[in-house]
């Protein structure tokens, strides 16, 4: 079964239960920083991320 970038980009959040940085989700999953920063700008578009403060997002 392929797992999505994106659900491995929700995965890393649920998994650190915390904020986290498009940099250190990167690191975590092996996605590349824009990739991941182009994600998260998705998974906030979709009321699913909220940002808490500059380059700290976490879910919803």
């Amino acid at each position: 079964m392929h797992i999505s970038n994106k659900d491995k980009v929700i995965e890393a959040f649920k998994k650190a239960k915390k904020p986290l940085c498009p940099g250190v989700i990167a690191k975590e999953t092996g996605i590349d920083s824009k990739k991941v920063s182009k994600i998260i700008k998705e998974l906030h578009e979709e009321g699913k991320a909220h940002s808490l403060k500059k380059c700290s997002y976490a879910l919803k």
